[in-house]
């Protein structure tokens, strides 16, 4: 079971560690190259109001997740399994995008992430230029805030085996 402490960690760190710094860095880098919107720019500034545009919805979506999740005892954490075969290590990174353990450590629908996600999409078009602020962006903002969450588990679930294979010490 999460603690309280243990809670506010996660939110914490998947809202400024490093995964989301890079993955905020990225989609900032590609909607200033593409300068979408428009009303941003295509310069440093506009990067800036992309960066800072999703890091709101970011850390909207995992206080969301985190304050709904702490009353229904959902536990957003995601934890690996590195001793399943390949497919089934696969299998786990979306079983765990879609579900969160309960109080008693069981698998149950993630609900507070099923609200997070598109929650906080649909409340930033409160403050978004109106160019992004339609109910198609929101959409096309909670499919990426999906994938996002499956690309994340997979980083959790991989990443420590490519580095302990490629960066080990010769």
């Amino acid at each position: 079971m999460i603690s309280g402490k243990e809670r506010i960690q996660w939110a914490a760190r998947e809202t400024f560690g490093p995964q989301s710094f890079l993955l905020g860095t990225l989609t900032a880098g590609i909607g200033t190259a593409r300068d979408h919107p428009e009303e941003y720019g295509p310069h440093w500034d506009g990067f800036a109001k992309r960066y800072g545009m999703r890091f709101t919805g970011v850390a909207s979506s995992h206080a969301i997740e985190a304050g709904l999740g702490a009353i229904w005892g959902e536990d957003p954490r995601y934890v690996r399994n590195q001793n399943l075969p390949i497919k089934r290590r696969i299998g786990h990174v979306f079983l765990l995008s879609f579900s969160a353990r309960d109080r008693r450590g069981k698998l149950m629908p993630a609900y507070a992430r099923y609200i997070a996600i598109p929650g906080n999409n649909f409340l930033s078009n409160t403050w978004r230029v109106s160019s992004d602020a339609t109910t198609s962006a929101a959409l096309t903002r909670t499919g990426y805030g999906v994938l996002s969450e499956v690309a994340s588990n997979a980083w959790n679930e991989f990443w420590p085996d490519v580095k302990r294979h490629v960066f080990r010490r010769q």
